[in-house]
């Protein structure tokens, strides 16, 4: 049966909009109608963003078809919803780029323990070797480790002037501007709080900071899915993410939970890809041997599986571990087979990210509602 267009109009102007007064043809809220035989399409543009409102004008537009123009009418509604800002002010949380950073990259794991902040550390440094301006972000609020790692854990920010108001000016050493809450609390206090005033904590030093020009903000999350990675994305428009993961089935279970997360439709930060750390040991005595103590390629063959770049293998050293106690990052041992690993690390990275900035719109911080909680990321 060949259906009329004008008569599924009609029907239309029978309902409305939910929170609308006028009926949804003549509030311009149907955008579209396209027919095809006995298959109806409408296009429909609403300004309420919850569930209820989108299924109840679903159900209204098929019932009004099926009642007035075909009740055997094969019906698809693209429901869209495009909110004012007036209505939606109150309820939302949307963050801001800073001026002065090029490019702001998220480096995450979801399991703790496989050297992610470890990996941060020494691909700041590469990066400052490079001839970057790099300002590093320790947002790991509850087990804050890069103050160390640059040998600057008794240090305090001090305070400047900058654009007529006194900002924290980060801490800086070996060509990397740093900042971490480990400034701001003693070595044997527990930082013991709830996720509001951690991100609070969070926003005071990313936007009350003078971080001057940077070409990266790296930004050490931590491990794990959760409130603190939601409050730094919805402050900073991420560039892009950097996973890390040990080659074992355990870290990259986690690892893959971690890229879910920047994939989740409300996010959709690009993932620039995965870091396999721990990839091999070697001992110095037998530099040419190799043995895979936690698997051999997993996080390889992860980020083949999930179709997204592998940026390199870390080894596991001794004197990786050794430079980060100390506080010099082993980047900065020139010319060892560690710092090369470091460098072809970050020249991925970097070639990863000037892809994606040619291929990819500029990130925006993104928006969650009062309306919208955390939920669990659904397999395809």
């Amino acid at each position: 049966m060949k259906l009329n267009k004008q008569k599924i109009r009609k029907a239309l102007e029978s309902i409305t909009v939910p929170g609308e007064g006028e009926n949804m043809v003549a509030s311009g809220a149907v955008r579209n109608i396209q027919v095809f035989g006995d298959e109806v399409v409408v296009d429909i543009t609403i300004s309420n963003p919850s569930l209820q409102a989108r299924k109840k004008t679903e159900v209204s537009i098929l019932q009004a078809i099926h009642r007035e123009v075909y009740e055997k009418a094969k019906i698809k509604v693209n429901v869209a919803v495009d909110a004012p800002a007036r209505k939606t002010q109150a309820n939302t949380i949307r963050g801001k780029a800073i001026p002065g950073i090029k490019n702001i990259v998220a480096v995450a794991s979801g399991k703790g323990g496989v050297g992610k902040s470890t990996v941060t550390a020494n691909l700041a440094v590469t990066l400052a070797k490079m001839g970057f301006e790099v300002g590093l972000l320790d947002a790991d609020i509850y087990g804050p480790s890069i103050p160390i790692m640059f040998d600057v854990a008794g240090e305090k920010p001090l305070a400047v002037q900058a654009d007529g108001k006194s900002r924290m000016r980060p801490v800086e050493n070996y060509g990397v501007k740093v900042l971490s809450i480990g400034f701001f609390t003693e070595p044997d206090q527990a930082v013991i709080w709830r996720g509001p005033m951690a991100a609070k904590a969070l926003n005071q030093m990313i936007f009350d900071a003078h971080w001057g020009e940077l070409d990266f903000l790296l930004v050490d999350l931590p491990p794990g899915t959760g409130d603190i990675h939601l409050s730094i994305m919805q402050s900073l428009p991420i560039t892009g993410a950097v996973v890390v993961s040990t080659p074992q089935q355990i870290a990259l279970a986690d690892a893959r939970k971690g890229v879910a997360m920047f994939r989740q439709e409300a996010i959709q930060v690009p993932v620039l890809g995965l870091v396999e750390n721990m990839a091999y040991f070697t001992p110095e005595e037998l530099p040419d041997n190799k043995y895979y103590i936690f698997g051999q390629h997993g996080a390889r063959n992860l980020a083949e599986d999930l179709n997204i770049p592998f940026l390199g293998e870390i080894p596991l050293v001794q004197s990786i571990r050794e430079a980060s106690d100390i506080g010099r990052p082993a980047a900065l041992q020139e010319g060892t087979p560690t710092s090369k690993a470091f460098e072809e690390l970050t020249r991925e990275t970097v070639r990863e990210l000037v892809a994606r900035n040619e291929e990819l719109p500029p990130t925006e911080a993104i928006k969650i509602t009062t309306m919208a909680g955390c939920e669990a990321v659904k397999k395809k």
